[in-house]
């Protein structure tokens, strides 16, 4: 008999996680294979709110995108760093197939906390045009 690791987490135990977390308070759709949720996130006192969509389904992993504001628009013609796509902006908050995010772990716990960095870090690089949040570009060689 194998030993089993940690199990999966339902698609439905992920929508209750988001619903029960203040960090990600917010509202969204539970489907029969997959949950969408949106909340407000603003990554320190002084920084501006910014409107996340988080999309995952059970055969997947984490999408999160900024709804508002737009980020092609405040970064000033610049490419976005550190994104799967600049238009609806999709973050990039781990390294796929790392190890880092399973589906064993909780959304609240890891993706939206890494959604909160992730913004911290694109609020210093719109001032420094420098991307200090580390990690491997989409498409980029190590860094």
């Amino acid at each position: 008999m194998r030993p089993s690791g940690p199990k999966k987490l339902t698609v439905a135990q992920q929508y209750l996680w988001l619903r029960s977390t203040e960090v990600c308070e917010g509202s969204g759709r539970l489907y029969p294979c997959r949950l969408e949720w949106e909340f407000w996130a603003q990554p320190t006192p002084l920084s501006r709110s910014y409107r996340l969509r988080v999309l995952y389904g059970d055969r997947g992993t984490p999408k999160v995108y900024v709804v508002e504001p737009n980020l092609v628009e405040l970064s000033g013609g610049r490419t976005l760093p550190h994104v799967y796509q600049q238009q609806p902006t999709r973050l990039c908050l781990y390294f796929p197939d790392s190890g880092e995010w399973t589906p064993h772990l909780v959304i609240a716990k890891t993706i939206v906390p890494w959604a909160y960095l992730w913004l911290y870090y694109f609020e210093d690089w719109l001032a420094t045009d420098d991307w200090k949040g580390g990690g491997l570009h989409p498409g980029a060689e190590n860094e």
